[in-house]
C-alpha cells in the first residue's frame, strides 16, 4: 500500500470517529472499528484484494445507510463520494469502494459483485451475531423506540427489501427476521469459519 493510501486511511479514520463516535443507534464509531478489524483479519487469506478499497469500504460502509438519512439511499453515497474525491481517490478505487457501500447493507438484499465486496459484507455481519450483535439489536431497537417483545406480533419473513426497510417490529422479531439468517448467507469461507 503506498504511503498516500495510508495517509488516506488514517484521514478517514478520524473523519468516520469524529462523526459516528457516540452514535446510539448501534451504528457508533466502535462498530465501524470492529467492521474494519473483521474485513482485515477476512482479507488476510486473500492473496489477490486490494487492501486499500477494503479497508476504505469498511470505514466508511455505515455513512450510506438508509437509517441516518430518513430513508435516504444516496445522500450517504454523495457523503462518501465528495469525501473520496476530496481525498484525490484514484477513480477505479473509487468507484470500487462507492460499489462496495452500495452492496454492503442487508437491507438492500444486493449480491457482492468483488471480493473486496464479500469481505467487507462479511465483515458487517459478522458484527451483527454474537453477544455484540445482541447488544447493538437492543441498542437500535431502543432508538427506534421499539417494543423489545410482542407475542401478537409474529416475525415476518419480508417479500422484499422496501417492506424489511420499513418494518416496525419488536425488536426480538429481528432475530427471526435477520440475525438468525446470516451465518448461512456468509460469502467467504474464511468469514464462515470465523
Amino acid at each position: 500500500m503506498t504511503e498516500n493510501n495510508i495517509q488516506i486511511i488514517h484521514k478517514t479514520s478520524d473523519f468516520i470517529r469524529e462523526l459516528l463516535e457516540g452514535e446510539g443507534s448501534g451504528h457508533d464509531w466502535w462498530h465501524i472499528y470492529r467492521v474494519r478489524n473483521n474485513a482485515l483479519a477476512i482479507a488476510k487469506a486473500y492473496k489477490t484484494i486490494d487492501l486499500f478499497v477494503v479497508e476504505m469500504s469498511a470505514l466508511l460502509h455505515d455513512i450510506a445507510d438508509h437509517k441516518f438519512h430518513g430513508g435516504d439511499e444516496n445522500i450517504g453515497i454523495q457523503k462518501a463520494e465528495s469525501w473520496l474525491t476530496k481525498q484525490q481517490v484514484a477513480e477505479d478505487a473509487k468507484q470500487h469502494i462507492l460499489c462496495i457501500m452500495e452492496e454492503v447493507s442487508f437491507s438492500k438484499g444486493k449480491k457482492p459483485t468483488s471480493l473486496e465486496s464479500e469481505i467487507v459484507q462479511d465483515a458487517d455481519r459478522l458484527d451483527a451475531i454474537g453477544a455484540v450483535g445482541i447488544a447493538r439489536t437492543f441498542a437500535y431497537g431502543g432508538f427506534k423506540k421499539r417494543e423489545i417483545y410482542n407475542p401478537n406480533i409474529p416475525p415476518v419473513k419480508y417479500a422484499n427489501m422496501e417492506d424489511y426497510k420499513k418494518n416496525t417490529n419488536p425488536t426480538v422479531n429481528h432475530f427471526y427476521e435477520k440475525l438468525l439468517l446470516l451465518k448461512d448467507m456468509m460469502n467467504t469461507a474464511e468469514a464462515k469459519k470465523i
